[in-house]
């Protein structure tokens, strides 16, 4: 069985969709630690590191961290507590591959950092990392970010550099892209809206069709961070 790490405020067509793709629901819990607008995003309060180990922050619930025992993986815990403030809310939120570590490891966690140094590290600037990368393939994404760009190009990643607006994130002007889905088991990317709604839908389409890869539409809106979907 696998499954699909959500927000807790999912809506129902896009958990509906979920299931039909045979995914069993995790939502990822609230957390008083950080601002609401991102206090559901599992990219906020865990890494997957590899396929069999999961960096939780400290204080993570513990039927969350049960759910996450139970899919097999080994749980290691944050040494430090997220917070509101940036850089104290980053502190998890990065990008690993199979090969590279990717964040701005000034803030990465302790924990976290010292799991990772077998991994080539790249060093950007933007600390909400993994917000602002969709992944593709391997050695493929999808960003906003012009930093994240330039460093991950030093690299050979193909990068498909997008303007930020036009995605919703309540109580701001605009999400970030990472934010607005992930991609399955199957080789398909789930997107948290559809991309018909979205003015540069022609510039991912045409990306992901390099990659044979198939949008999925969780449901019929704009496309809305919820904090990254993750499958396990």
């Amino acid at each position: 069985m696998k499954y699909a790490v959500v927000d807790y405020r999912i809506s129902l067509e896009e958990i509906y969709n979920l299931e039909n793709l045979g995914y069993k629901i995790l939502k990822c819990p609230k957390s008083s630690e950080v601002y609401e607008a991102i206090n559901g995003h599992p990219d906020i309060q865990m890494h997957v590191v590899d396929e069999k180990n999961i960096i939780l922050q400290r204080n993570a619930d513990n039927f969350f961290m049960e759910s996450l025992a139970s899919c097999g993986y080994n749980l290691i815990k944050s040494s430090h507590s997220l917070k509101d403030k940036y850089p104290r809310d980053i502190i998890l939120n990065s990008y690993s591959t199979e090969s590279f570590f990717i964040h701005n490891t000034l803030y990465t966690d302790p924990q976290l950092l010292c799991r990772v140094q077998d991994k080539i590290i790249i060093n950007v600037k933007q600390g909400y990392t993994k917000c602002s990368i969709l992944p593709v393939d391997n050695k493929a994404v999808i960003t906003n970010d012009p930093s994240i760009e330039r460093s991950l190009k030093k690299y050979d990643f193909d990068v498909l550099l997008l303007p930020y607006g036009d995605i919703s994130l309540p109580g701001f002007n605009y999400g970030f892209i990472g934010g607005c889905g992930g991609k399955t088991s199957l080789g398909e990317m789930c997107f948290f809206g559809h991309l018909k709604y979205y003015k540069y839908k022609n510039e991912i389409i045409n990306f992901l069709n390099r990659y044979n890869i198939k949008p999925i539409y969780l449901y019929n809106g704009p496309l809305i961070d919820r904090g990254s979907l993750f499958v396990i």
